[in-house]
């Protein structure tokens, strides 16, 4: 299964957080790599470290044309840690998660089986949905 990649910024100590589409958040230190793969000795220099970002589609992190990180790889071998964010979703990752079609996340919000405030807000134009309103609604994602 892909994990596919929502943000990802650059911290101390070469670690790399990267936020995942399904809510989770995770470290992923890039140091043993450095040593390992002689490409990725060039994130010694600072500057390239910081211009990690996320690769097309969500599918990795990409800092240059030959070094990028799988989201997979990151997803298993990264550390979990806890974020105000954990547990959100953007509506619109909702819906090609659960193979919904957004107008019935919409319905779902107007007919209160998603409580504004408890279990969905909206931020500027984009909806955000809590996973475990999700799952308690439309089970596990597809």
């Amino acid at each position: 299964m892909f994990h596919k990649i929502n943000s990802v910024y650059p911290s101390k100590n070469m670690e790399i957080v990267v936020q995942f589409v399904e809510g989770v958040t995770k470290i992923y230190d890039v140091s043993p790599l450095l040593s390992e793969i002689e490409e990725f000795s060039i994130l010694k220099k600072r500057a390239v470290f910081e211009s990690v970002h996320v690769g097309p589609g969500g599918y990795g992190v990409i800092w240059n044309d030959d070094i990028d990180l799988a989201c997979d790889e990151i997803f298993e071998h990264g550390r979990v840690i806890k974020t105000p964010f954990d547990g959100l979703i953007a509506i619109s990752e909702a819906t090609k998660l659960w193979g919904l079609n957004e107008s019935t996340l919409r319905k779902a919000i107007q007919y209160n089986k998603l409580v504004k405030g408890q279990d969905v807000t909206k931020y500027g134009h984009q909806w955000v949905v809590s996973l475990d309103a999700l799952k308690r609604e439309y089970g596990e994602p597809k």
